[in-house]
This record gives C-alpha cells, sequence and structure tokens, in this order.
C-alpha cells in the first residue's frame, strides 16, 4: 500500500495547485479523473497486498510443515547441486543445511567420510545393498538401501520436478528410515522361526505316531476313526509349521531359488497328473489346454514354482461344486515377453469387496470359510512371493458363485528375473 500512499500525497498537491493557477472546471474535471485513477488503484493495491500475505502464510505454513517432517528431503538441480535440505535431512546425514545448500555433489564425494551417506543416497548404485521396488523409468523410482556401519533401512523414492513448459529442472528425493521398522520384522521372524523350529520336531513325532496306530490292525473301528482324525490335524499343524517357516525365510530374503531352463508346459502336465486321482474321486473333470504354438524355454525354480501350481490347483479342486471342471491354460502372455499361465474353476468364487485381500497373510473369503472351515490363508501369499522372485506377476479374477481364475506369468526373458529375492509388501 505505500504506492498508493504516495500517489494520493502527490495527487493533493498537484489538485491544491491548479487551484491556484488553473479555471475551476478545469480543476474539477482533475480532481474527478485523479480520484478514479487513486481508487482504482487502492483496489489493486490492496489485493497485491492480500495476496502477498495469504502467500506468505501459505509459504510459513508449508516451511513449519517441512520443517516437521520426520522423512527427510532432498532436492537438487541437473547439475546435482543441492537447492533444499530440510531438518530431518540435516539429520539423518549428520550435515548442517549451509554446509550443503549451494553444494555440488559428486560420485567421487563418496571417498569423503562425512558425505558418504549422502553421496549413496544421491547415487544408489554406490550403496552396499540397493533393492528397487519400482520399474525402471517408472516415477516416482523407490529403491530400499541397506547399511551396516551404521545399520540403516532406507526408503528413498525419487521424483523429477519440471516447470510448467514441462522441463525438469530437478529431482525430488524423499528418505524414509525404516531401521525400527526392519528391526520388528527381524526379531518377529527370529521368533517364528525358533517357534516353528522347536514345533516341527514333535509334531512330526506325533505324526508319525498316529500314522502308525492308525495301520494297528487290532484297533476298533471307533479307536481307528479317531486316529484318523487326530492323523489329520497333526498334519494340518505340520503344514502350519511349514508355510510359517517359508514366509520368514521369504520375508527376509532368504528362501532360496535353484533356477533352471526348464518346459513349463511339461511341468503343467507332470502337477496336473499328481491330483487327476483326487479330482476323479470328487467327481470333478480336470484339463490341461495344451496350446498349438511352441512356447519358449523359462527359467524356474521346480520346487519352489511346484508350491505355486500345486496350490493354485487344490484349491480350484477344494473349493469346486459337485460334476464342476479345473481348466489349466497356458499361452504366450500379451503383457510382454512372458508366458501366462490360467487356472480356472467352476466353484464357489471370491466376493467382490474381497478380491484386493486375496494374497495377503491368513487370508480367506468369506465364502471358503463357510464352504471349508479348515486351512491356514497363507498358501497364496506364499504363492505371489513365489512368482514375483521368478520376476513375473500373479493375480486373480472372480465371481462368487461363479468361479475363479487365477493367473501367473514367468518371463522367457532371464534378464527380467530380479537379482535378489523381493518380497512383496
Amino acid at each position: 500500500m505505500r504506492w498508493f500512499w504516495v500517489g494520493l500525497i502527490l495527487g493533493v498537491a498537484m489538485v491544491a495547485a491548479s487551484l491556484i493557477y488553473a479555471p475551476p472546471l478545469v480543476v474539477m474535471i482533475g480532481a474527478g479523473a485523479l480520484l478514479i485513477i487513486l481508487i482504482g488503484f487502492f483496489y489493486i493495491s490492496l489485493r497485491l497486498a492480500g495476496a502477498r500475505y495469504e502467500g506468505g502464510l501459505e509459504q510459513g505454513e508449508l516451511r513449519g510443515i517441512v520443517a516437521g517432517l520426520s522423512d527427510a528431503l532432498l532436492v537438487y538441480d541437473q547439475n546435482l547441486r543441492i537447492i533444499f535440505f530440510n531438518p530431518a535431512a540435516a539429520t539423518l546425514f549428520g550435515l548442517r543445511s549451509e554446509e550443503i545448500v549451494g553444494e555440488r555433489v559428486r560420485p567421487q564425494d563418496v571417498e569423503n567420510p562425512k558425505r558418504r551417506l549422502l553421496v549413496q543416497v544421491m547415487f544408489p548404485s554406490l550403496a552396499p545393498v540397493l533393492v528397487p521396488r519400482s520399474k525402471s523409468g517408472e516415477y516416482p523410482q523407490v529403491a530400499d538401501l541397506s547399511f551396516s556401519e551404521p545399520e540403516l533401512e532406507l526408503r528413498v523414492a525419487t521424483t523429477p520436478i519440471a516447470d510448467q513448459g514441462g522441463k525438469i529442472g530437478g529431482f525430488l528425493k524423499i528418505i524414509q528410515n525404516r531401521t525400527r521398522e526392519a528391526q520388528l520384522l527381524r526379531s518377529k521372524n527370529e521368533f517364528i522361526t525358533v517357534a516353528s523350529h522347536q514345533l516341527r520336531t514333535p509334531i512330526t513325532e506325533i505324526h508319525w505316531a498316529l500314522e502308525s496306530l492308525s495301520q494297528e490292525a487290532g484297533l476298533s473301528q471307533s479307536s481307528k476313526l479317531l486316529a484318523e482324525q487326530t492323523l489329520g490335524s497333526a498334519r494340518r499343524l505340520l503344514e502350519l509349521v511349514e508355510d510359517l517357516l517359508s514366509i520368514s525365510k521369504i520375508e527376509e530374503g532368504r528362501f532360496g531359488y535353484n533356477f533352471e531352463s526348464g518346459d513349463l508346459l511339461a511341468f503343467l502336465d507332470k502337477t496336473l497328473a499328481d491330483f487327476l486321482p483326487a479330482a476323479k474321486r470328487l467327481g470333478l473333470k480336470l484339463y490341461l489346454d495344451r496350446p498349438k504354438e511352441q512356447l519358449s524355454p523359462v527359467m524356474f525354480d521346480q520346487q519352489k514354482l511346484g508350491m505355486v501350481t500345486s496350490n493354485l490347483v487344490d484349491n480350484a479342486i477344494r473349493y469346486n461344486t459337485k460334476g464342476g471342471e479345473v481348466l489349466v491354460t497356458i499361452k504366450k502372455s500379451e503383457r510382454g515377453p512372458f508366458l501366462e499361465v490360467k487356472v480356472k474353476d467352476t466353484g464357489i468364487g471370491i466376493p467382490a469387496s474381497e478380491i484386493q485381500k486375496t494374497f495377503t497373510k491368513f487370508f480367506r473369503s468369506s465364502s471358503a470359510v463357510k464352504f471349508q472351515t479348515e486351512g491356514t490363508g497363507l498358501g497364496l501369499y506364499i504363492a505371489k512371493n513365489i512368482i514375483a522372485a521368478h520376476g513375473g506377476e500373479m493375480w486373480v479374477e472372480s465371481e462368487e458363485g461363479r468361479g475363479s481364475s487365477f493367473y501367473f506369468t514367468l518371463p522367457t526373458n532371464p534378464a527380467l528375473i530380479p537379482k535378489s529375492e523381493l518380497p512383496i509388501e
């Protein structure tokens, strides 16, 4: 408003001077014009002052929010010059904002102990352990970085900053310190591993004793039935322990894979042959739809992929309806250099509201629980992790009361197989 008051004083001075030297009519016209100009100038100045005040408030609020964030924020330009460094970043990297803002960071600075962590975050390939969490070329680029001295688990999300014309002028990194979270997960997994190992031996002995007992010739019919029922419970308990051990290894990234080139069609043929007696016993039809075209070989771990296919086919049989069928198809995927496998059943299906939870731990759909009360809800979670470790994807399409179709893909290009195990989240 400063310029408005300056203009007002000058205007009053001009009107006063014109009263002495100009005719009254001219003075009135001039004063009226000046008044209109001053009113317009006053309105514009008031709007600008209000906008500046609001902008200052917003900047202050934004500054307060950024300063209070627990995640480190780092902004740098195309020349790798640091533009912004919030307090959380200063704490994480052990550097004051005034020390680093305006400075250019280069890969060779990794030799400087004071800047080493910052350089490794800006150039993730220099970090001791790098686990990509997003596809190449996809933004935001997300990666997990692990450090041992000191122990740190960081999740770094990188997003380009573009101007109104779409030209990239720099990058924003959001660094989340997940060290405590990783330590808690590790402690939980260690507990599950120890507990499962301790339980496996006595459960195995109980299972073996009940199996022997159920085969005794001198048992009465009621005793034999009791032994068989208890044997079934022991078998399910043993399966639960094995699943818990598998999950613990998967989440620690040490499930262990032995990839070999193989014929996926022949592999599926053998899997279905193993389930054919069970399907016939339940009055179900089990088919393998053989493709007419020649399929490329793929790299896969036979034992681990066997867990996936067995789980899918077993579920398709277990949750099917009387006189139903299970159809397994394999073809070249439309999603790229992959083979796509589909296991389709005519069973109970999954409610639409629950499909998103299908591959989460311990989840069993309400329709599955009504149909069969027993189950761990771990098989599909394990299966999806195994497929992810093969570089593929798994998804489901289902309609309650009309059946489900489970899909998974495997890459025909070995370069698409992840270099390290990557547990899904």
